[in-house]
Protein backbone atom coordinates (compact mmCIF):
# COMPACT_ATOMS: atom_id res chain seq x y z
CA UNK A 1 0.00 0.00 0.00
CA UNK A 2 1.13 3.23 -1.08
CA UNK A 3 1.03 6.19 0.50
CA UNK A 4 -1.94 9.25 -0.34
CA UNK A 5 -0.14 12.44 -0.89
CA UNK A 6 -2.44 16.30 -0.54
CA UNK A 7 -1.47 18.97 -1.90
CA UNK A 8 -2.44 22.93 -1.02
CA UNK A 9 -1.47 24.68 -4.12
CA UNK A 10 -0.81 28.54 -3.79
CA UNK A 11 0.55 30.38 -6.72
CA UNK A 12 3.51 31.14 -5.11
CA UNK A 13 4.18 27.89 -2.43
CA UNK A 14 2.77 24.80 -1.76
CA UNK A 15 1.66 23.21 0.95
CA UNK A 16 2.28 19.47 1.09
CA UNK A 17 1.25 16.27 3.41
CA UNK A 18 1.00 12.80 3.34
CA UNK A 19 -0.40 9.27 5.12
CA UNK A 20 2.10 6.66 6.44
CA UNK A 21 2.20 3.89 4.45
CA UNK A 22 -0.94 2.35 5.92
CA UNK A 23 -2.83 4.86 4.66
CA UNK A 24 -3.97 5.80 8.42
CA UNK A 25 -2.25 9.20 9.53
CA UNK A 26 -2.27 12.43 7.71
CA UNK A 27 0.95 14.39 8.59
CA UNK A 28 2.52 17.62 7.36
CA UNK A 29 5.04 17.01 4.91
CA UNK A 30 6.47 20.15 3.52
CA UNK A 31 6.29 23.50 1.96
CA UNK A 32 7.63 24.36 -1.52
CA UNK A 33 8.28 26.98 -3.65
CA UNK A 34 5.21 26.08 -6.45
CA UNK A 35 7.61 25.71 -9.51
CA UNK A 36 9.52 23.19 -7.89
CA UNK A 37 6.16 21.70 -6.57
CA UNK A 38 6.51 18.62 -9.58
CA UNK A 39 10.05 17.63 -9.63
CA UNK A 40 9.69 17.88 -5.77
CA UNK A 41 6.89 15.01 -6.19
CA UNK A 42 8.87 13.45 -8.29
CA UNK A 43 11.21 12.69 -6.24
CA UNK A 44 9.48 12.14 -3.39
CA UNK A 45 7.57 9.10 -4.99
CA UNK A 46 10.67 7.44 -6.21
CA UNK A 47 11.76 7.28 -2.65
CA UNK A 48 8.42 6.79 -0.85
CA UNK A 49 5.60 5.54 -2.97
CA UNK A 50 2.89 7.66 -3.96
CA UNK A 51 -0.21 5.92 -4.48
CA UNK A 52 -3.37 8.44 -4.79
CA UNK A 53 -2.93 12.32 -5.02
CA UNK A 54 -5.41 14.71 -3.20
CA UNK A 55 -5.66 18.33 -3.93
CA UNK A 56 -7.31 21.40 -2.53
CA UNK A 57 -10.07 23.06 -4.73
CA UNK A 58 -10.89 26.69 -4.29
CA UNK A 59 -14.31 27.43 -4.15
CA UNK A 60 -15.88 30.72 -3.06
CA UNK A 61 -18.61 30.61 -0.28
CA UNK A 62 -21.22 30.03 -3.02
CA UNK A 63 -19.24 26.81 -4.43
CA UNK A 64 -18.27 28.88 -7.42
CA UNK A 65 -15.07 28.94 -9.00
CA UNK A 66 -12.48 31.50 -7.93
CA UNK A 67 -9.36 33.20 -9.31
CA UNK A 68 -7.22 30.57 -8.14
CA UNK A 69 -9.41 27.67 -9.48
CA UNK A 70 -8.01 27.54 -13.63
CA UNK A 71 -4.59 27.57 -11.57
CA UNK A 72 -5.08 24.78 -9.48
CA UNK A 73 -7.15 22.97 -12.76
CA UNK A 74 -3.98 23.53 -14.42
CA UNK A 75 -1.61 21.91 -12.01
CA UNK A 76 -4.24 18.55 -12.26
CA UNK A 77 -3.20 18.60 -15.97
CA UNK A 78 0.76 18.60 -15.11
CA UNK A 79 0.01 15.68 -11.82
CA UNK A 80 -1.34 13.52 -14.99
CA UNK A 81 1.10 14.19 -17.03
CA UNK A 82 3.81 13.07 -14.41
CA UNK A 83 1.75 10.20 -12.70
CA UNK A 84 -0.81 8.91 -15.34
CA UNK A 85 -1.20 5.42 -13.25
CA UNK A 86 -1.99 7.89 -10.22
CA UNK A 87 -5.79 8.43 -9.13
CA UNK A 88 -5.84 12.73 -8.54
CA UNK A 89 -8.87 13.43 -6.01
CA UNK A 90 -9.81 16.51 -5.69
CA UNK A 91 -10.98 18.21 -2.24
CA UNK A 92 -13.13 21.39 -1.30
CA UNK A 93 -9.95 23.57 0.96
CA UNK A 94 -12.54 26.21 1.66
CA UNK A 95 -11.61 27.70 4.78
CA UNK A 96 -8.65 24.98 5.33
CA UNK A 97 -6.07 28.00 5.83
CA UNK A 98 -8.71 29.54 8.94
CA UNK A 99 -8.58 25.83 10.62
CA UNK A 100 -4.53 25.72 10.26
CA UNK A 101 -4.22 29.03 11.60
CA UNK A 102 -6.93 28.11 14.61
CA UNK A 103 -5.29 24.80 14.97
CA UNK A 104 -1.76 26.30 15.18
CA UNK A 105 -3.30 28.82 17.91
CA UNK A 106 -4.75 26.05 19.88
CA UNK A 107 -2.07 23.86 19.96
CA UNK A 108 0.31 26.44 21.48
CA UNK A 109 2.66 27.26 18.69
CA UNK A 110 4.79 30.40 19.03
CA UNK A 111 3.10 33.33 17.65
CA UNK A 112 6.71 33.94 15.39
CA UNK A 113 5.81 30.35 13.92
CA UNK A 114 2.20 31.24 13.16
CA UNK A 115 3.33 33.96 11.35
CA UNK A 116 5.23 31.50 8.81
CA UNK A 117 3.03 31.34 5.78
CA UNK A 118 4.89 27.99 5.02
CA UNK A 119 3.65 26.58 7.94
CA UNK A 120 0.15 27.31 7.50
CA UNK A 121 0.31 26.29 3.98
CA UNK A 122 1.60 22.16 4.98
CA UNK A 123 -1.32 22.13 7.77
CA UNK A 124 -3.48 22.99 5.36
CA UNK A 125 -2.40 20.70 2.91
CA UNK A 126 -2.51 18.02 5.83
CA UNK A 127 -6.57 19.01 6.96
CA UNK A 128 -6.92 18.80 3.10
CA UNK A 129 -5.75 15.11 3.79
CA UNK A 130 -7.71 14.25 6.28
CA UNK A 131 -10.81 15.30 5.03
CA UNK A 132 -10.46 13.40 1.99
CA UNK A 133 -9.51 10.14 4.70
CA UNK A 134 -12.21 10.86 6.61
CA UNK A 135 -14.87 10.90 3.52
CA UNK A 136 -13.03 7.06 2.09
CA UNK A 137 -13.90 5.88 5.29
Amino acid sequence: MGRVLAIDYGKKRTGLAVTDPLQIIASPLDTVPTYQALDYLVKYHETEGIETIVIGMPKDLMNKDTDSTASVRHFITLLQKKFPTHQIHTVDERFTSKMAKKAMLDGGMKKSDRRKKENVDKLSATIILQSFLESSI
